[in-house]
C-alpha cells in the first residue's frame, strides 16, 4: 500500500493550489482546498522514467508514437472493456484544448452547444469565447443524486442550431457516474437530431464504491462514428502540470478534421516529459491508483461521517467517481457572497462556489479530498467554523 498519509509541503513549487491563495483568496493562512489536483506524488514508476529521460540531457521535439497509442489503448482496455485500434487516437496538451478544438472544427459562430449542468466551469468559457450559444439542461437532483431530465433534453437537442453537446463523462462537480442505459439514451437522441458527442472523460479512472465506468464510444459503433472522447493520465496520477492528453476519434473524416484544425492553432506535439509520463503512468500505475482509490473512499467516508455528525446542516452528495466532494449549503440560507465570506473570513478555507458551475450550482460548494487524511481533518473542522 502506498502512502498517501505522508504531508509534502508544495509550496514554492508555483502550485496553483498552494501559491495563489493569496492572491486568490485574499490572505495566506486560507487552507486551499479547491483546485482539482492532488496532494500526494505520483507513482514512483513515472518519477524514475521522468529522472531517466531527464538524465539524457536533450529535450528537442519528441513526438507521441505508435506504442504510445498502444499503451493508451491497452490501459482503456483492460480498466474499461473499451476495445478499438490504436489508429482512432490523436493528441492534445489538455482535455479543455481538445474541447476548444472540437468545438471549433465541427461548430460555427452562433452555433448552439448543449452542456448539463451543473458542470465543470471550462465548458461554458469552451463555448462562449469561441462564439457559440451555451444551451443548459439543467440536472435534476433527487434523492441525493442527480438525474438527467431527457424530455427536456430531447428539446434542446431537437433544435436545429444545436449542432453538438458536450458529455461530462463522469460528471464535475457531483461525482455522478452515468450508467450504460442513461448514456445509451443520450447518443441515440444525438444520432435522431444530427448531434455530435463530445464526451470529456477525464476522471474515468476514479471509480469509487465499485461503480463503472462506460466509454461512450464503446456502447455502440454509431455513438463510436459520432463521438470524440477526451481523455489523460492528469486527474488519475496528478500529472496536470505536464500537459498530456489524448483524443480517441473512430471517424475517419471526423479525426482528419480535427488534425487540420489543430494544426491551424499552432499545435505540433506534445510535451517531451508529459509523453514520458503518460506512458509510465499507464504502463506502470496500475497499483498505485488501486492504493489510491482505497484512500479516496476512506476520505469520502470521513467527510461523511464528519459532516453528518459535526455540521448536520450541510449534506454531501456522495461521489461515484472523482476526488471531489460536492456539499449542498442551501440550508444555511445564505446567499453565496454570504457562504464565501464564511468559509473565508472564520474558517479560513478556499473551496470552489458552485455557481462556477452554472445557476443551478448556487447554494453548493466544491471541496478537494485529495490529500493526506490529517490535512482533510484541517479542512473539515474550518468548515466546520464556517458555519457554526
Amino acid at each position: 500500500m502506498y502512502d498517501f498519509d505522508k504531508k509534502i509541503n508544495r509550496k514554492g513549487t508555483r502550485s496553483v493550489k498552494w501559491d495563489l491563495t493569496k492572491e486568490l483568496f485574499g490572505s495566506e493562512d486560507v487552507l486551499p482546498m479547491w483546485v482539482a489536483d492532488m496532494d500526494f506524488p505520483s507513482p514512483k514508476e513515472v518519477q524514475h522514467a521522468l529522472v531517466e529521460r531527464i538524465n539524457h540531457g536533450i529535450f528537442g521535439y519528441s513526438f507521441p508514437s505508435l506504442e504510445t497509442k498502444q499503451i493508451i489503448k491497452s490501459w482503456l482496455q483492460k480498466r474499461h472493456g473499451w476495445d478499438f485500434s490504436p489508429s482512432y487516437i490523436e493528441f492534445s496538451s489538455g482535455v479543455v484544448k481538445a474541447l476548444s478544438t472540437a468545438i471549433r472544427a465541427f461548430t460555427k459562430e452562433g452555433d448552439h452547444i448543449v452542456i448539463q449542468t451543473p458542470v465543470y466551469y471550462p465548458f461554458f468559457d469552451m463555448i462562449t469565447l469561441n462564439d457559440r450559444v451555451v444551451i443548459e439542461n439543467k440536472l435534476v437532483l433527487k434523492n441525493g443524486k442527480y438525474e438527467i431530465d431527457f424530455h427536456n433534453l430531447e428539446k434542446k437537442l431537437a433544435h436545429e442550431k444545436v449542432k453538438m453537446i458536450l458529455l461530462c463523462n463522469p460528471h464535475n462537480p457531483s461525482g455522478r457516474v452515468w450508467t450504460k442505459k442513461e448514456l445509451t439514451k443520450i447518443g441515440q437522441l444525438a444520432l435522431k437530431y444530427n448531434v455530435m458527442v463530445v464526451s470529456d472523460e477525464i476522471h474515468s479512472d476514479l471509480m469509487l464504491f465499485d461503480s463503472t465506468h462506460t466509454p461512450f464510444a464503446s456502447i455502440h459503433k454509431q455513438f463510436a462514428e459520432n463521438s470524440i472522447t477526451c481523455i489523460a493520465p492528469s486527474k488519475t496520477f496528478n500529472l496536470a502540470g505536464l500537459q498530456a492528453s489524448a483524443v480517441i476519434i473512430p471517424n475517419p473524416k471526423i479525426r482528419q478534421t480535427f488534425k487540420e484544425c489543430e494544426k491551424k492553432q499552432g499545435t505540433f506535439t506534445l510535451n517531451t516529459l508529459g509523453i514520458t509520463a503518460m506512458e509510465a503512468a499507464y504502463k506502470h500505475g496500475e497499483q498505485w491508483l488501486n492504493d489510491l482509490l482505497e484512500y479516496l473512499e476512506e476520505n469520502v467516508r470521513l467527510v461523511e461521517k464528519y459532516i453528518s455528525e459535526e455540521i448536520p446542516q450541510l449534506k454531501i452528495i456522495r461521489p461515484q467517481s472523482t476526488y471531489l466532494v460536492w456539499i449542498d449549503c442551501r440550508k444555511l440560507g445564505k446567499d453565496e457572497k454570504e457562504l464565501k465570506s464564511c468559509l473565508l473570513k472564520k474558517g479560513k478555507l478556499g473551496l470552489e462556489m458552485g455557481s462556477k458551475y452554472g445557476k443551478t450550482g448556487e447554494g453548493f460548494v466544491r471541496m478537494n479530498i485529495a490529500c493526506p487524511k490529517d490535512v482533510l481533518m484541517d479542512g473539515l473542522m474550518r468548515l466546520k467554523k464556517s458555519f457554526i
